[in-house]
């Protein structure tokens, strides 16, 4: 057949009504259903005048009966949230980010009322850096004035950071803890390298939530987790198997994420905890905001790409706390979350039927 031939052809075809036409009976689609054994323990975080606190909400997270935005009858009945950074001393920061705060990175109270009112943080974690006795070695009352006036300047829960030092930390969170009675902040962290019975007993005397940290290793969180219920009921406990972000070993962190919060579901009472992540790792890899080929440019928007990509895999592994830094990344994490955690029943927008599109 001639090229003639076969183009009159196509053409003829193009004007034919599709042969199968529109469907008369739709084809029906079962989800596959399955009931999982375990559940995911229920933490609130924050507390308000009501119970005990000063917030204008607490948040509640956790609570999932299958993996994560598994909404086919047992959709998560708490969405993530995010919380946003705030360090207490000066650290370096990109310039994607540092653009953002320059007018406030002195000041964590300023820095956490930007944060809360401008870039939609759900929570704020305060990092008490300058506690480290290779920085500033601020004493435990100068850190506990720090978070005070922080609590004062915002109405959003908060979690408070160490700096990494298993002694100085302990005696930071043992000052923070009580002077913020009943506010139920989130201690971050409890690990097994510091004194964790004395930890969780300040975390519980004063109704507060522990976060447990774990070196990536689902034995060494079960361990850590097993030692706190001795001190902590477990509706005080959040764990956190530490994030490796996208270019330091990202699919690590997602697998072993994913399957403790399939173990959870599955049944192991060790683990049915919410998960957090430490998004802000992602700003430890060089590719994130270092100089780069023109083909990786513009750093201002391949800095805060790293983080979301980093984020949306956290919660795509089943994680109900994120720390965050970059406000465009915070609200295009807080835009997915809206959007995976809307109401299943509602009917789906009309899409084109591609089965039988002409173009």
């Amino acid at each position: 057949m001639s090229l003639a031939n076969l183009q009159g052809a196509h053409k003829r075809n193009l004007k034919k009504k599709p042969p199968h036409g529109k469907l008369k009976r739709p084809t029906p689609f079962d989800p596959l259903m399955i009931k999982y054994p375990g559940q995911i323990v229920t933490v609130k975080l924050g507390a308000t005048k009501g119970e005990g606190g000063t917030r204008a909400k607490s948040i509640t997270i956790g609570g999932e009966k299958a993996p994560t935005f598994y909404n086919f009858g047992t959709p998560s009945p708490y969405p993530p949230i995010v919380a946003c950074d705030v360090f207490d001393t000066k650290i370096p920061i990109p310039k994607a980010v540092r653009m953002y705060i320059e007018e406030v990175k002195d000041d964590p109270a300023a820095w956490a009322k930007l944060c809360v009112n401008k870039f939609g943080a759900d929570m704020i974690t305060l990092q008490l850096i300058s506690i480290d006795p290779k920085i500033k070695d601020t004493s435990p009352k100068e850190a506990a004035k720090t978070v005070e006036n922080v609590l004062q300047a915002v109405n959003v829960p908060l979690a408070v950071g160490g700096c990494g030092d298993p002694l100085k930390d302990l005696a930071v969170f043992k000052e923070v803890t009580e002077m913020a009675k009943g506010e139920r902040l989130l201690i971050s962290s409890i690990s097994t390298w510091m004194n964790v019975k004395e930890a969780a007993e300040a975390v519980k005397r004063y109704d507060h939530v522990a976060l447990a940290l774990s070196g990536m290793d689902m034995n060494e969180a079960r361990e850590l987790n097993r030692t706190l219920y001795r001190t902590l009921p477990r509706e005080q406990i959040v764990m956190d198997p530490s994030t490796a972000s996208l270019g330091s070993g990202l699919e690590f962190t997602y697998t072993l994420m994913a399957r403790i919060r399939l173990a959870a579901v599955m049944g192991d009472d060790e683990l049915q905890h919410p998960m957090s992540s430490g998004v802000t790792n992602a700003w430890f890899a060089r590719e994130s905001w270092k100089k780069m080929a023109p083909e990786w440019e513009p750093r201002e928007l391949r800095g805060p790409m790293w983080e979301t990509v980093t984020a949306l895999t956290s919660i795509a592994a089943g994680c109900d706390f994120l720390m965050m830094m970059h406000p465009a990344a915070i609200q295009t994490v807080k835009d997915v979350i809206q959007k995976l955690t809307e109401d299943s029943s509602k009917k789906p927008a009309e899409t084109a039927d591609w089965i039988s599109l002409r173009i």
